[in-house]
């Protein structure tokens, strides 16, 4: 996961690297109609050779249309869509330099692992000695060698989720399409794979683009993530930017947990904005690295691992503090999750890590706590 925290990167700007990267996808005003619905609304997006790029998005927000554009499957309403720098706005399918990975797996029942992956290859009439020296090198490559004899419905999850990611790279397009790979795995399996994906992406060097709406999944993989909603992207960025510096409430809201309290600009100096917020009894401050103006309305927000959680009032200095009470409570082994009602009534959801090896915990409901975190942790968000 790339963790840079600096401002996101815009759709048509290149990412910073040693040498100067070059665009594997070009998207151009590309929009998708059904009807009176639009799907995919007049979107711009680079995605540059060698990356592991991922659109997250809820159900119903244009990610899968998107991704279906790239394929060829669907046809598009406006805009122009180059692969490797050749117009494919109108090529079919067959024709392009994409391979997909679906969903579901689509694995032939009847077929052996070899047979599966093998299945393009004989479709294109490649000799029978290239077709066994490729699909035994694939196979190495995803550790399923062993079972190159078994059908289907003898693997496991896991495992024919790597004969089909094989059965896609055979034919070594140069842009694999992924769409929500690891949906059908369990939570340890799908945390397992996601690092093989990225290591095995890494390997092949070639340009992955990954369909989720995972925002964890998204996270972890992919150097940077477009976040979609309602056709449009929101922002485009690596996770640590999406994640740091959302543009807007929507993507701070989507993108992991986040406390949202409204507040009224009061004044601004040097990247920081000072505020009134009632429902924290008061004047607060928070990073801006853009001017705002006194009198304008805005969202104070906070992640809840940036706030502190002690019976005891903190001596740092540089620290927003607020008084309230644990109202919930929820233990998850490595963590705590509270939600604490300040005086205003509005509540506050804090996570904090269990570091020490105890059945009891520190906090513990209808206790009186205080709440802090740095100045630096809270930002300011527009609508």
């Amino acid at each position: 996961m790339n963790d840079k925290n600096t401002p996101s990167t815009p759709a048509t700007q290149e990412p910073q690297s040693g040498s100067e990267p070059r665009p594997m996808v070009e998207i151009r005003g590309l929009s998708k109609r059904f009807g009176e619905v639009t799907a995919v609304d007049d979107i711009d997006l680079t995605i540059y050779r060698g990356e592991l790029f991922a659109i997250l998005g809820a159900s119903g927000s244009g990610k899968t249309t998107l991704l279906r554009m790239l394929a060829g499957f669907e046809d598009p309403s406006a805009g122009q869509l180059l692969i490797d720098g050749v117009d494919m706005t109108s090529v079919p399918p067959y024709e392009r330099p994409v391979n997909m990975m679906f969903q579901s797996y689509a694995l032939f029942p009847h077929m052996s692992v070899e047979q599966n992956v093998a299945y393009g290859l004989k479709k294109e009439k490649v000799p029978a000695a290239e077709i066994r020296e490729r699909v035994q090198r694939i196979l190495n490559l995803v550790r399923m060698g062993h079972l190159a004899g078994r059908k289907p419905a003898a693997l496991s999850g896991g495992e024919r989720q790597r004969v089909a990611l094989a059965r896609a790279l055979i034919k070594r397009p140069k842009l694999l399409l992924l769409d929500e790979p690891l949906a059908a795995l369990d939570k340890k399996l799908r945390e397992h794979t996601q690092f093989e994906l990225m290591n095995l992406q890494d390997e092949l060097g070639i340009t992955f683009v990954v369909v989720t709406h995972d925002q964890e999944e998204a996270m972890t993989l992919a150097s940077r993530i477009a976040v979609m909603n309602y056709g449009r992207l929101e922002q485009v960025g690596t996770p640590g930017e999406v994640y740091e510096n959302p543009c807007n409430r929507f993507v701070a809201d989507f993108v992991g947990s986040i406390n949202q309290l409204e507040a009224t600009v009061q004044s601004w100096q040097n990247g920081q904005a000072t505020l009134h917020c009632e429902a924290l009894g008061g004047e607060v401050i928070a990073d801006s690295p853009e001017a705002v103006q006194a009198g304008e309305k805005r969202w104070v927000a906070v992640r809840p691992e940036k706030i502190l959680i002690s019976k005891e009032a903190p001596q740092e200095a540089g620290r927003m503090v607020v008084r309230g009470v644990v109202h919930d409570l929820g233990y998850f082994g490595n963590l705590s999750i509270y939600r604490v009602e300040l005086p205003s009534g509005e509540k506050l959801k804090v996570s904090g890590q269990n570091r020490r090896r105890s059945a009891t915990k520190a906090v513990e409901w209808d206790d009186e706590v205080f709440l802090s975190w740095e100045i630096s942790s809270a930002i300011l968000l527009a609508d």
